[in-house]
């Protein structure tokens, strides 16, 4: 496990949504709590630039985290985040404290290995499509893991590996198979290139055309035979 990001915060004194918005306007500081556990929720600020850094390493989405909230170190994980629609500006952040003794669900980043020598895009031709970049998955606080790789290097052209495939490491459980054989939806697939895929059922139709056509001119030839054996049994006219 990589080495734990530590973020510092200070308590927040004003609340409101009129003084998180001068917080964030007037001294580059962003709104955030911390709740959970034992202990009562706290309104916190943080400094905008250093939590910025420590968002550019993916381990804070899924990591446990050091908040540090005036001296004090608390164990936490990032809950919630939340965007401004166009700039992309964090508004506010929540973390959740976390217990040694209790399971938490946390969003845990995929890593796909040897794509390179995927048998279904080597051999086969065809294009590898992740469906999803993430899990969430519920274990306790020691067993949480940075990451979860997903080999691919045996997966065939039109085959997938879904949710139940994936190999994780002890004490983990992904959140979504607890819900029923309905949830384990698909992580990541091999198919065949689109322009092949069109190409391959345009030659079908053509095909299905030509049989078409073959027997068409099967059943005219059978019908002129049949007409030409009813001539030749007429009787002759008296006339």
């Amino acid at each position: 496990m990589s080495q734990q990001i530590e973020i510092n915060a200070a308590l927040r004194e004003d609340k409101g949504k009129g003084a998180s918005r001068r917080l964030r306007r007037l001294t580059n500081k962003v709104p955030g709590i911390i709740y959970g556990g034992d202990t009562s929720p706290q309104p916190l600020t943080l400094n905008a630039d250093e939590l910025t850094k420590a968002m550019q390493q993916e381990a804070f989405y899924s990591q446990i985290l050091s908040v540090v909230v005036d001296g004090t170190g608390q164990q936490a994980v990032v809950r919630d985040l939340q965007r401004h629609p166009a700039s992309d500006k964090v508004l506010h952040v929540d973390f959740l404290r976390i217990r040694a003794d209790k399971p938490i669900q946390v969003h845990v980043p995929l890593h796909f290995i040897n794509e390179e020598n995927c048998v279904g895009v080597r051999q086969g031709g065809g294009n590898l499509g992740h469906n999803l970049i993430e899990v969430e998955i519920s274990c306790l606080p020691a067993d949480l893991p940075e990451f979860i790789e997903v080999d691919v290097e045996n997966l065939e052209l039109g085959h997938s590996l879904h949710l139940s495939d994936l190999v994780l490491p002890q004490g983990l459980t992904i959140v979504a198979l607890t819900y029923g054989e309905e949830r384990d939806i698909p992580v990541v697939s091999v198919h065949q290139p689109r322009g092949a895929a069109e190409e391959e059922g345009e030659l079908d139709a053509e095909a299905a055309g030509e049989e078409g056509e073959e027997a068409v001119g099967d059943a005219e030839t059978s019908e002129d035979s049949t007409a030409s054996g009813d001539d030749a049994g007429e009787a002759p006219s008296d006339d």
